[in-house]
């Protein structure tokens, strides 16, 4: 059978593709913004059906009816990266949250840890060849899909198609469905002053050559607003949004000095607007790769001049970050950090970097402190922080005595907490 007539007799309705999801297994949900919403909303219509099943995913950018109190008997979620969506059900205790390196993912899958009965996912469709893309979410998806005993998949016409290791042929799906719906969009958010003020600084640290990685948000896209002048930049990310067109179209990002995949921005997913996911399309320059390759710290060492950029919700006087939690209230996840500020640190000329505004609540808190809340938890160690940027200035940490980082801290933390940070330092023996 040809893989045109192979494809045919795969297609079918949601609820016929779904109805062999029984209780007790495990599915794990397509991420990002190729969350595949038309198999979610079916399986959510189940639910009177089913009994704990768990659902399993990263970070998703669409609406998570299965995550409410209602559904609580039926399913049960497991973020591997908390969002917006499962946060309530999170710190409830509604939903788990499994501490992962984006690298180690990949392997939950493979190595048994999280076995996958069943994964439901948002492809393109076929090529000629009856390949599919992953489009927008190659990084955790594809390692997912290439475990799991069933896969349901939504073919959708307005799924970009991305190149690289992005790829599986119609032969492997067990049941389609075809959708016809714009991705989700992410909407990106203005750089304020501070921000920018954060950007400029990061920005001076930056040498021309030099490959990037970073997220979306607005200290990132502060970074780019200053980085006009440099020349050929280079990218390997685990996820990108749009601000990084600009500067490919200005010809300040062309990967030419890369010294690991030359000539190409590498990453694992891309989120953003429309125009993103028009310029992830067929383009050759970028190339999707599952997050145990793009997150691998010994591939991130092999570019030189590797600037990893971070952010934290705080930090304390001896440089330990915590950045997936308040206090004991769970709150994000650990993601890519670790693995980028591992791998920079080991790149020749590379610069690990944590950024943040010094303060949040309108100024009434301090990201740096004393000590970190009780219950934080330590994402990235203070073995492995060189740089701290907040818009008060750089922090070398690197190399340095805690009496050392304590004062490289207090110097750029907010001025009006200066004072309070100087008395605790000397009361915990630091100064």
């Amino acid at each position: 059978m040809n893989w045109q007539s192979l494809y045919r007799s795969k297609i079918t309705n949601v609820d016929s593709a779904l109805a062999g999801i029984q209780s007790n297994e495990r599915i794990y949900l397509g991420g990002g913004a190729a969350v595949p919403k038309i198999l979610i909303d079916g399986l959510t219509r189940r639910a009177d059906q089913l009994r704990d099943v768990e659902l399993t995913h990263i970070l998703t950018f669409a609406d998570a009816p299965y995550a409410g109190k209602e559904y609580e008997q039926s399913f049960r979620v497991n973020a591997l990266f908390i969002g917006n969506n499962v946060r309530p059900a999170v710190q409830a205790g509604r939903a788990d949250f499994t501490p992962i390196f984006l690298s180690e993912i990949p392997s939950l899958f493979r190595d048994g840890t999280l076995p996958l009965d069943v994964v439901l996912i948002s492809l393109t469709p076929p090529d000629e060849h009856g390949f599919c893309s992953f489009g927008v979410e190659v990084g955790t998806t594809k390692p997912a899909a290439e475990e799991a005993s069933t896969i349901i998949a939504e073919i959708n016409r307005q799924m970009p198609r991305t190149l690289g290791d992005s790829f599986i042929h119609v032969s492997r799906l067990s049941h389609i469905v075809e959708v016809d719906y714009a991705l989700p969009e992410v909407p990106q958010g203005g750089s304020s002053d501070l921000h920018l003020r954060v950007g400029e600084l990061i920005a001076e640290m930056i040498p021309n050559g030099a490959t990037l990685q970073m997220g979306i948000g607005r200290i990132p896209d502060a970074v780019l607003h200053n980085l006009g002048n440099h020349r050929d930049l280079g990218i390997h990310t685990e996820l990108f949004s749009d601000g990084v067109i600009d500067m490919v179209d200005r010809g300040v990002i062309t990967c030419r000095k890369k010294t690991f995949h030359p000539g190409k921005i590498v990453t694992g997913f891309a989120f953003g607007s429309q125009r993103l996911y028009d310029f992830v399309h067929n383009n050759p320059m970028i190339e999707f790769h599952p997050t145990d390759y793009v997150n691998d710290p010994f591939n991130i060492a092999q570019n030189d001049k590797m600037v990893a950029i971070n952010s934290a919700l705080q930090v304390d006087l001896t440089g330990q970050v915590c950045a997936d939690s308040i206090g004991s209230q769970l709150y994000s996840g650990v993601g890519g950090q670790v693995d980028f500020i591992r791998g920079a640190a080991r790149s020749k000329g590379g610069l690990p970097i944590v950024s943040f505004l010094s303060t949040a609540k309108k100024d009434s808190v301090s990201r740096i402190v004393p000590m970190l809340y009780e219950g934080a938890g330590v994402v990235t160690t203070r073995n492995d922080v060189h740089y701290i940027v907040t818009e008060h200035g750089v922090a070398r940490l690197h190399g340095k005595t805690v009496r050392q980082r304590a004062k490289a801290l207090i110097n750029i933390a907010h001025p009006k907490f200066r004072d309070e940070l100087s008395r605790a330092a000397q009361e915990l023996g630091y100064l």
